[in-house]
């Protein structure tokens, strides 16, 4: 199965970003799977150079400590494959001004951002390139970013009926429970690497401590019954979805386990910190083979480069280039 999926490095991942995709990519990695640090779209907003330089790196070890083999699937740096750019201009030239107004993701973002980048408005193209290049059959991605796979497929669809059979259209897999992990403090807002308070988001690299008070101080309710409710009880729910996740077990179980909230928090931290951990200590080794992780990156860009290359000289030559 061709898989294609990416991660933008703008700070550290938290546990939405591996509920809701990360863990889903290690569990269906393959020789046909492509994972990818997506470090062109950081352009899109404000960004020291040393810090993208660093926080690029610090992804691309999260990736592999996480779980993501290169021996079994291609993980690589998007800004290391020319044709995701060369790509994303020729659709440019496909996708509508209209199409792209209409993505909450670059409403809500514009919203917050005076005077924003042309490429915070346009990113979506390049994230649909990125996906058409590899000839990509399923993306996991999250349940927001579902609306930016429609757009992919609309513009595949678009080019082939224009310039002939060029791209194969994907279509989305998302998670079943906790797709969309929502702050503790705030939990009718999606958990946020930026957007949180410092208590609203665990991060994978996070200190036991550091995730047991932030589970200890999880917004909840105050009527005391353990139940699922996402309408009245948004905090407990999150906290029994991001549970239930992590043990494979149906919401409603978890539930029906507890009567008190502090039981609930006490066992979820030691879940979440218990789960957590091989991940934590993997990422710190692999930061300390900085020579190490480069040559893994190189290789699969090179193997990237080698799949992406003849679907860009096909799309291209159906326009008349090339």
């Amino acid at each position: 199965m061709r898989i294609f999926s990416g991660m933008q490095p703008s700070g550290d991942l938290h546990l939405g970003n591996y509920l809701g995709a990360l863990r889903q990519w290690v569990a269906s990695q393959n020789p046909d799977a492509f994972y990818c640090v997506v470090d062109l779209h950081a352009l899109t907003l404000p960004i020291e150079p040393a810090t993208l330089a660093r926080q690029r790196t610090e992804l691309f070890a999260t990736f592999l400590a996480a779980g993501l083999d290169p021996e079994v699937s291609t993980v690589f740096f998007q800004s290391d494959v020319a044709y995701h750019a060369q790509l994303n201009w020729l659709l440019e030239c496909v996708v509508s001004f209209g199409e792209l107004g209409r993505m909450t993701a670059f409403k809500e973002k514009a919203a917050r951002a005076e005077g924003y980048r042309v490429g915070l408005f346009t990113y979506p193209v390049l994230m649909a390139g990125d996906i058409l290049l590899y000839e990509t059959e399923e993306v996991p991605v999250g349940d927001d970013q579902r609306q930016h796979l429609e757009l992919c497929r609309d513009a595949a669809q678009r080019f082939n009926h224009r310039y002939g059979e060029t791209f194969r259209v994907p279509r989305a897999v998302v998670p079943p429970v906790a797709a969309r992990v929502m702050d503790l403090q705030e939990p009718t807002r999606k958990m946020s690497k930026s957007l949180s308070s410092p208590l609203g988001s665990i991060f994978l690299v996070d200190s036991p401590e550091a995730i047991a008070r932030k589970v200890s101080r999880a917004v909840t309710d105050t009527d005391g019954e353990v139940r699922p409710d996402r309408e009245r009880k948004p905090g407990l729910t999150n906290l029994l979805e991001i549970f239930a996740s992590f043990e494979g077990s149906p919401v409603e179980s978890v539930a029906e386990r507890y009567t008190r909230y502090g039981d609930l928090k006490r066992d979820l931290s030691e879940l979440v910190v218990s789960s957590l951990a091989p991940i934590r200590e993997r990422y710190s080794e692999l930061l300390a083979a900085p020579e190490h992780l480069a040559g893994l990156a190189a290789r699969g860009a090179a193997a990237a480069a080698a799949v992406a290359g003849p679907v860009y000289q096909r799309a291209a030559r159906a326009m008349g280039l090339g």
